[in-house]
Formats: structure tokens, C-alpha cells, sequence
């Protein structure tokens, strides 16, 4: 098992498979989107799987495939079909907006894939539109229909954003009434794309309150050993609710996360403004071993928290990075 140097076991890896997104979300990227990744910038689908089997080695036991939207990559599901035979790994899954995944999900239930997380804001086709600049809402609820038919396990992602989507958190909260999804409210970051400041009034406490106002019977769940979410139950309802915690930060104690960007970039934070390159390192003729004394080495300097994280490395330019070139 990888160990950092403050103990912490690292077992999670997050591959962003490509940069690009069919969506341009505000709080992601402009609406021009962004000067996107050369494709001989791009590791190779054997380039990522030769990097996830070193890791699998390692001791990781969890990949997400992530981007941008990895259902944009070309022959995305071919090579999720191969991730998902790895030796070592329990858990393969998939981060997407829904646009282009319903057409594989009977392709990913074979695959083994148990859990999808989906990203989706709004409940109303309208604000979709103005959030995503994009008129694909009832894309993404076919997408979420057919995961729950072949019983795979959906997380609703859903930023939330002053001014924007306040009104949908009592109905994204009211989904789970009937359907078995975890709906999880996420702090905005800085990571828009452009130099727009994030408003830091819808703080996971007032999030929090903003539904106990309205379901007084709320009631917290135990956190799972390294969750990025806090956890909560209404009585009486199928699913359940989680708030992350992603602009303030208080989940970084037990965090047992590493994160490969679309160009092969190792980052041991998501707050990091760089890392080492392990696609360099590969197409320099390193060897297995030479690949795993360079991630051993990269993960002891992994960072306490994203507060140090970022203090060390961001510079004012980076701080304002697209999530589609960090990798989600």
C-alpha cells in the first residue's frame, strides 16, 4: 500500500482521460471553451493503461475515469472495458455529465462498472441551460433513467451556485424521496477557467441549513474512512444527501487521492499547481520499476492539505484553472 508521509494510505487514482467537455458549464470554463490539449499531448490508451497497471502494483485498488466528459474521448468504453480487467483493482467508475453515456451503460453494467457519478446541477431545463450553455437537460435524465434500470449506483453531482441554482436544492433534495441516488451539493471552486471570483456565501454549513429549513428530520449518516462528502438521511427516503466541502476544505485529513491529468501529470492534490509527468517519464524509455520509484517518491511529497497545496505551488495564473485540464 502507497503511504504519504503523513500516513495516510493511497488507494484512489483519478484519470482524467481528455480535457475536452461537450458541456461549457460557468463554473468550469468560458463559453468559448478553452485552448484545448494537442492530441499528441494526450497519453495514448496504452500509455494509461501501462500507468494504471504500475499503480494497480502499487497498491491502488480504486480508478475513476474522469475528463472534460471522458465520453468524448474516442473509444472511451473500449478502454474502460480494459481498466476494468486490471488485477488488484475493486472498484472502476466513471465521472460524466450524461450527454453521450447512455448509449454504453448495458456496455458498462458487463464491464463491472457498480457506481456513475452524475453531474447535474438543475432541475429545470431552463437554468441547465443557462448553467451548461447547452439545451441537452432531458440527455442527461435518460442517461440517469437507464443507470437506475440496470441498477447502477448514481451520485448526483450538483454545485452550488449563488444566484443560479439556490432553488434546486430543495427539489434535487426531494429526488431522493423516491429514487435510490445520492444526491451530493458541492461547494463552487475557483477552478472556472477564467478569473471570476467564487462566492463563499454557500458554504457547506449553509447549505446545510438552507435544507434542515426544510426537512427538520435530517439526520447525519456516519462518513465512510476518507470521504470528500458529509453525509445525511431523511427519513423515509430512498437515497440520500452529501455536502462536499470542496472550497473549504475541511476533508483533506484522511484524503487517500492522487490525480492523473489528461497529459500524464501526476498531481498528489487537487490544489497543486503542477506535478511530475509520468507520460514524459514513460515515453523516455523508463522501466516499471524506474515509474514506481518516481510515484513513491512524488506521493512523500504530497501535501498536508489543499491549503498548503496551494500555497506552495499556485501562482495567480493557475489558480484560475479549468477542472476539465486538472481532471475532476
Amino acid at each position: 500500500m502507497l503511504k504519504d508521509k503523513f500516513g495516510r494510505d493511497i488507494n484512489y487514482l483519478r484519470l482524467a482521460v481528455v480535457d475536452r467537455c461537450n458541456l461549457r458549464c460557468t463554473y468550469c470554463m468560458p463559453e468559448n471553451g478553452l485552448t484545448w490539449i494537442k492530441q499528441q499531448e494526450l497519453m495514448t490508451d496504452e500509455e494509461m493503461i501501462r500507468i494504471c497497471s504500475v499503480f494497480t502494483e502499487l497498491g491502488i485498488n480504486k480508478i475513476r475515469i474522469t475528463g472534460g466528459e471522458p465520453f468524448v474521448r474516442k473509444n472511451s468504453m473500449a478502454f474502460i472495458e480494459q481498466i476494468a480487467q486490471l488485477k488488484g483493482l475493486h472498484d472502476v467508475s466513471i465521472t460524466t455529465n450524461g450527454l453521450l453515456t447512455e448509449q454504453y451503460i448495458p456496455r458498462l453494467k458487463a464491464s463491472g462498472i457498480k457506481s456513475v457519478n452524475l453531474s447535474l446541477d438543475t432541475l429545470d431545463p431552463e437554468r441547465f441551460f443557462s448553467i451548461t450553455r447547452r439545451r441537452s437537460f432531458d440527455k442527461v435524465m435518460k442517461t440517469l433513467d437507464s443507470l437506475l434500470n440496470h441498477r447502477i449506483t448514481v451520485k448526483i453531482n450538483a454545485v452550488v451556485m449563488e444566484d443560479k441554482n439556490i432553488e434546486d436544492i430543495i427539489p434535487l433534495v426531494q429526488l431522493t424521496k423516491e429514487l435510490p441516488v445520492d444526491v451530493r451539493f458541492i461547494e463552487e471552486m475557483p477552478f472556472n477557467g477564467t478569473n471570476a471570483a467564487v462566492s463563499l456565501k454557500w458554504n457547506y454549513a449553509q447549505i446545510y441549513e438552507h435544507i434542515k429549513a426544510s426537512f427538520p428530520g435530517i439526520e447525519k449518516t456516519e462518513d465512510p474512512k476518507s470521504s470528500t462528502s458529509y453525509n445525511y438521511k431523511i427519513h423515509g427516503f430512498a437515497g440520500s444527501i452529501g455536502i462536499i466541502a470542496a472550497y473549504t476544505r475541511s476533508f483533506c485529513g484522511d484524503c487517500n487521492r492522487i490525480r492523473i491529468t489528461p497529459t500524464g501529470e501526476l498531481r498528489t492534490c487537487l490544489y497543486e499547481g503542477e506535478g511530475i509527468n509520468l507520460k514524459e517519464a514513460l515515453r523516455s524509455g523508463k522501466t516499471d520499476q524506474e515509474l514506481k520509484d518516481i510515484i513513491i517518491s512524488s506521493i512523500q511529497h504530497k501535501p498536508k492539505d489543499g491549503w498548503e497545496a496551494e500555497k506552495s505551488n499556485f501562482t495567480s495564473s493557475q489558480i484560475h484553472q479549468s477542472m476539465a485540464t486538472i481532471g475532476g
